[in-house]
């Protein structure tokens, strides 16, 4: 927030004090609105937003400190200083205590105005780089405000800063993937290296090379040495996602570089000492893999420090309203297509079908309606192109 482009009210009931504080901070380059008393100014606080507001403690009808408790209760956040004559300042204090930047005493001083607005500024920019952090941390997509994503975002805040192992469980669709990279972001690993697998992806041939890497000769089509993905991976994070789905054979070797930090590469007896957290991902039931014989009980209490359980769509309905809002602005961002909105009612269709492919088909199809939806999409595009 630049100093010149900061917006400013004043509000007193004072004419000479709102014209010559105006007249000073406006010859400082601030856009300034000035209002008469405290209703005129939470109105037009309301209205348009202001960088700071100045606001006297002591008027007729509304008082500053009404204004105060107003501002807050409606979350607007300007920097509020207070302007108080010398038999308010315990008011003033207690304005402090109650969330007000600072107070000013009259008659008012330009340089102590001018530091306050400095100040002020400064504490706008530290707030802004708070919230991209926060952000970084929960991951941009982690949507949501469900009591169930609450926990989650309060696991990753506890559990991130660690280097606890966690196990994401959920069905396909619902965001593991997010929940991991939020894990690595909160973590004192997140300048490092991030690696993401799909186990299930990969051939069971080619796994333990794509994990361990290999070595030129080490097979015909090894044509030169290959780094793994553990490797890569060193000093950061490695994501395992489907985990369910590896080999035992690969199983085994994983289990040895959790236990003992090191691994060999195909073709190399030679070892390989690596840091790497590992996060795992499953939409499988891991216990009764277990029972099968399909996965390593050992490796599972060895990834399984920490379990984070991603719910389904149809488990946070709420979600839904602001979900479809993210991916609207996601869709249009990406495809460069005029912006669109949805109707309440809309909206309200949407939260009523079973979302069988979760988080992942409510972006499908909020795409879909996007494309052949009219401008502000209805409960009838709903029903003519998704159920």
């Amino acid at each position: 927030m630049g100093g010149k482009a900061m917006k400013i009210l004043i509000i007193d009931d004072e004419r000479a004090i709102r014209n010559s504080l105006g007249e000073i901070l406006g010859d400082e380059g601030y856009a300034v609105d000035t209002a008469e008393d405290g209703l005129a100014g939470l109105e037009k606080a309301r209205s348009d937003r202001y960088d700071v507001i100045f606001c006297d403690i002591k008027m007729p009808g509304m008082d500053g400190v009404e204004v105060l408790e107003k501002l807050q209760a409606d979350g607007i956040e300007s920097a509020v200083v207070m302007i108080s004559g010398h038999g308010d300042i315990e008011t003033a204090v207690d304005c402090i205590k109650k969330g007000a930047f600072d107070f000013i005493q009259k008659p008012l001083d330009l340089n102590r105005i001018l530091i306050t607005i400095k100040n002020a500024s400064e504490r706008a920019s530290l707030v802004t780089q708070t919230k991209v952090l926060r952000k970084k941390v929960y991951g941009a997509e982690m949507v949501g405000e469900s009591a169930p994503m609450v926990h989650i975002r309060e696991m990753i805040g506890r559990v991130g800063p660690t280097d606890a192992r966690v196990l994401i469980m959920g069905a396909n669709g619902t965001g593991k993937e997010l929940v991991a990279r939020g894990l690595h972001a909160a973590s004192e690993r997140s300048a490092m290296p991030y690696i993401e697998v799909n186990c299930a992806a990969i051939p069971s041939e080619l796994i333990e090379s794509e994990l361990f890497g290999h070595e030129k000769g080490a097979f015909t089509s090894a044509i030169k040495q290959h780094k793994g993905k553990f490797e890569q991976a060193d000093g950061g994070t490695l994501f395992l996602d489907e985990i369910g789905d590896m080999s035992l054979a690969a199983q085994a070797k994983v289990l040895r570089v959790l236990q003992e930090h090191k691994l060999s590469r195909v073709g190399s007896d030679k070892d390989i000492e690596v840091n790497v957290r590992v996060i795992a991902a499953t939409n499988k039931d891991l216990r009764a893999e277990i029972e099968k014989g399909n996965f390593r009980e050992d490796l599972y209490h060895r990834l399984s420090v920490i379990v984070i359980k991603v719910p389904d769509l149809d488990e946070r309905k709420d979600d839904i309203p602001l979900l479809v809002e993210h991916f609207v602005e996601q869709v249009c961002a990406e495809s460069a297509m005029p912006r669109k909105s949805f109707s309440p009612e809309a909206v309200a269709l949407l939260k009523e079908k079973s979302w069988t492919g979760n988080v992942r088909e409510l972006r499908n199809v909020v795409e879909r309606l996007l494309i052949l939806g009219d401008s502000i999409i209805t409960p009838q595009n709903v029903k003519d192109y998704v159920l």
